[in-house]
């Protein structure tokens, strides 16, 4: 089993790169192999835009999914594109590592999903969900987030987190991954809650322990449901009697009066 791990963190003595490195020491103990891509380390251009492309289907005008679109049909992907497509094609579960800065991933990782995620290699009209390109391999988000786990349920004041993630989890769901649930790692700023330092230490290495403890685990890891292509209707809309799986798609209740 192979185990990819993307980075966003732009610092590489970050607890986040702790836990990649941790993580990955714990799935090669059992046995796995790992790559990892840090994305600030190897310096991705999270932008897209024309100087990605050489071979221009249309010179005059950038629409980046006609771009993405011949480039894949042409086999002229940027060099850092295909490589990323590359690496996730030999894995078997992909782990996105990432702090949430102000409720989303860093503007590096979304830019990750602009270029790598490109139409034509990684989705197309006919290719996504079960259809999708990494059908059969699973996806898992590990998050770190500076308040406790309390504050991140469904009443909490920093928003649920399951809705927070839903988007980064329905993107994967949409290139055809499995979606394990996430890993989140609360109270990472553990210096703003305790003032002794090694009640601090003590909290991020539980926090690690578990992460490692959890990893070699996934088998046993709920799986988040996503609805299947043939469950959308021809106008777009979730398709009468299929299931509901999220707060965001959802039927609207009528009120009956008597």
């Amino acid at each position: 089993m192979h185990a990819h791990f993307v980075l966003a963190h732009p610092e590489p003595q970050s607890f986040n790169a702790h836990l990649v490195r941790s993580g990955a020491a714990a799935l090669e103990a059992e046995g796995w192999s790992v790559s990892v891509s840090d994305l600030y380390a190897i310096g991705f251009d999270p932008c897209e835009g024309p100087e990605h492309f050489a071979d221009r289907a249309n010179p005059s005008r950038f629409d980046a999914q006609v771009e993405q679109r011949h480039a894949s049909e042409t086999g002229t992907l940027p060099k850092a594109v295909a490589h990323e497509l590359a690496l996730m094609d030999r894995a078997d579960l992909l782990v996105l590592q990432y702090p949430t800065w102000w409720r989303l991933p860093p503007a590096m990782l979304k830019g990750w999903f602009d270029r790598v995620l490109a139409y034509g290699a990684a989705y197309t009209s006919k290719m996504r969900f079960e259809k999708g390109r990494f059908a059969g391999k699973r996806a898992m988000l590990s998050v770190t987030v500076g308040a406790s786990r309390a504050t991140y349920e469904h009443d909490g004041g920093s928003g649920d987190i399951d809705l927070l993630l839903w988007p980064v989890n329905f993107t994967l769901a949409y290139v055809g991954y499995d979606i394990l649930a996430p890993y989140v790692s609360y109270d990472v700023e553990a210096g703003l809650r305790y003032s002794d330092p090694a009640a601090i230490e003590d909290r991020l290495r539980a926090v690690v322990a578990d992460f490692r403890s959890a990893l070699p685990r996934l088998a046993e890891r709920e799986t988040i449901p996503f609805n299947r292509m043939e469950e959308w209707g021809p106008d777009g809309r979730i398709a009468p009697g299929a299931a509901i799986h999220s707060a965001f798609i959802r039927r609207k209740q009528q009120l009956v009066l008597e």
